[in-house]
């Protein structure tokens, strides 16, 4: 059900997730996101996430209606006009939509295993920081097929903002574990079966053409600066580096996640 409020501030108490954006931290631990742009918001309304409140301009909600009529759950839609929600959340907004939502809760990691088919193909972050990083590797783990997604604890949400908008909604179809220790996961995964795979610009053992991708794996990502933590390296069962010019230390972690799921992708055929 969708109900209308045409506003001229963001004094209302429900607005304050929108008076609040730069504080997507704060959005995370209360367990809601915000949206942002016109293919995000679609794409989200495509979703069964419970979608809370909507705020844009009239133009953008008569074309966004016929989504929203439909949707089960009861939603606020908050309207002004452009000009007035930039000045009312401090920043220029692009398209006139934004919308709030509740982040789905993480699945456990052996409930991951038992609903992904082989060869599974999960993913595991290890200290992300950026989130404009982390939100264009989460679109790259969508694109070739990543049945899951293990976020480190020393990661950012993935759930974040800007970390939503640069994955374009990705994030709304990749299935995240929150890990306590992702060096005992990772060694877990090992025992199940599931190898680990470390991307390491320094690995002195495999390169990526040499490594094999088509059985169970776990491919692990660093941090943008100092890669994976020695803990994480050593619950690895493998090291594997992209082949580089010797001038060039490493890709950034978004490009190399994209270099290394498409050789996974041709390994298995799917390209």
């Amino acid at each position: 059900m969708l109900r209308v409020h045409f506003i001229d501030s963001l004094d209302l108490p429900e607005l304050e997730p929108y008076r609040t954006m730069r504080r997507s931290i704060e959005h995370e631990r209360r367990g809601i996101f915000v949206a942002e742009g016109e293919k995000v918001v679609r794409r989200l309304l495509k979703t069964r996430l419970t979608v809370v409140s909507l705020l844009t301009t009239p133009e953008w909600l008569e074309k966004l209606r016929s989504q929203l009529e439909v949707r089960p759950e009861e939603i606020q839609a908050y309207v002004a006009e452009k000009n007035l929600l930039q000045a009312m959340i401090g920043f220029t907004l692009y398209q006139g939509v934004l919308a709030v939502a509740k982040i789905p809760a993480p699945l456990a990691i052996l409930e991951l295993i038992k609903r992904c088919p082989r060869p599974r193909l999960f993913v595991a972050l290890d200290g992300l920081t950026n989130s404009e990083n982390l939100g264009v590797l989460v679109r790259n783990c969508a694109a070739f097929g990543v049945q899951a997604l293990l976020v480190g604890e020393t990661c950012s949400s993935p759930w974040l903002r800007r970390a939503v908008r640069n994955s374009m909604g990705a994030i709304f179809h990749v299935p995240t574990a929150q890990t306590q220790t992702l060096a005992l996961e990772l060694r877990a995964l090992n025992d199940s079966g599931i190898s680990t795979v470390g991307a390491h610009p320094h690995a002195s053992g495999k390169t990526l053409s040499e490594t094999v991708f088509t059985r169970d794996c776990c491919i692990v990502f660093g941090s943008e600066g100092y890669g994976l933590s020695p803990a994480v390296l050593a619950a690895c069962a493998e090291l594997v580096a992209v082949p580089m010019p010797a001038e060039v230390d490493s890709l950034n972690v978004s490009s190399a996640a994209a270099v290394f799921l498409y050789e996974v992708a041709r390994q298995r055929r799917r390209i």
